[in-house]
């Protein structure tokens, strides 16, 4: 569901060729209704369009449709405002919905799933109901994300604080987003909501309590997000330590959209930067770290996610073959 949209390109792209899922059916605004998906989007990935969704039809958001074309599980890439109507339908019809928008994210009883961080949240699906009825999982904010799955292997250490600057691509704001005049050589010091949803989420996906402050900044670069990050820890630890726990971090095996290592350091002072933020395998989900140092007994290191893959639709994606593989539907 919005299947145009940036974060809607990625669900395409990465569906095309999935292992586990057929793409079914994709929707997009009405006037995209009953056009082929290449000749009504603005393909703005960095890399062709699989040839086989380009002649895939939009269809309106018909539920009833949807199910007579053996829809299961609905990948929804719609804006929050929207998304709070249509993804309680979804469910209500005994519909699988995992979902990018924020407006479902901090119901009690629904996840905000990284499955190498936190894959026995699905659980709360049988609070909204499961198997008797359908459900919703969320993924996290995209800044979230990326700071979860940094920080999802030292939790050991006890997390007293986190300082975060993050320096966020454009194609974060979805597209058409912002306007050229307001970005080129520019820099943006107020994303709104941002910083809320960071200082909220991280604490319920992790399922800790440190105090929380950042400053997110809307920077003049296309894909990725880079995150500057100061942690105060409880126990006193050394920076090679830290280095072992993200290269023999990997909680969750066996998912088609998981990396062999989710978490890589790189040692060059000049790493990570946006322009490898399709780097890896599968391309966007590995989160990169870099510039480690330890100051005044403070862990301080910065990362890089690609906002719209790993921190949106690859997010979504890798949360629904968690859900099949936890529930022994594949």
């Amino acid at each position: 569901m919005g299947a145009t949209g940036a974060v809607g390109q990625v669900f395409m792209w990465m569906l095309a060729d999935h292992p586990w899922f057929e793409l079914a059916y994709a929707t997009a605004s009405a006037s995209r209704v009953g056009l082929q998906y290449a000749s009504t989007v603005h393909w703005v990935m960095p890399f062709e369009m699989p040839k086989s969704i380009r002649d895939t039809e939009v269809k309106e958001f018909n539920i009833e449709a949807m199910k007579e074309a053996g829809v299961k599980i609905v990948f929804s890439a719609l804006p929050a405002e929207v998304a709070r109507e249509a993804e309680p339908q979804l469910r209500e019809n005994g519909l699988y919905v995992f979902s990018n928008a924020a407006s479902m994210r901090y119901d009690s009883n629904v996840p905000i799933l990284i499955p190498e961080t936190n894959v026995e949240q699905l659980d709360l699906i049988k609070d909204q109901g499961y198997p008797e009825s359908g459900f919703v999982v969320t993924n996290a904010n995209c800044v979230t994300t990326g700071l979860a799955m940094a920080l999802a292997p030292l939790r050991k250490y006890g997390i007293k604080s986190i300082v975060l600057h993050s320096y966020q691509s454009v194609s974060g704001a979805g597209y058409p987003g912002l306007s050229s005049f307001d970005i080129t050589d520019n820099c943006i010091p107020f994303i709104k909501g941002e910083e809320e949803k960071i200082e909220k989420e991280i604490k319920k996906i992790l399922s800790i309590d440190p105090e929380v402050y950042c400053y997110t900044v809307r920077v003049p670069v296309m894909f990725g997000h880079l995150e500057a990050v100061w942690l105060d820890l409880e126990q006193d630890v050394e920076v090679e330590d830290i280095i072992n726990d993200w290269n023999t971090f990997k909680e969750v095996s066996d998912l088609p959209s998981t990396p062999e290592l989710p978490v890589e350091y790189g040692a060059e002072n000049t790493f990570p930067q946006p322009k490898y933020a399709f780097w890896g395998n599968p391309s966007g989900m590995v989160v990169y770290t870099g510039r480690l140092k330890k100051k005044n007994g403070k862990i301080g290191f910065l990362l890089l996610v690609n906002n719209i893959v790993k921190g949106a639709a690859g997010g979504s994606i890798q949360n629904a073959e968690a859900f099949v593989k936890r529930f022994g539907l594949i």
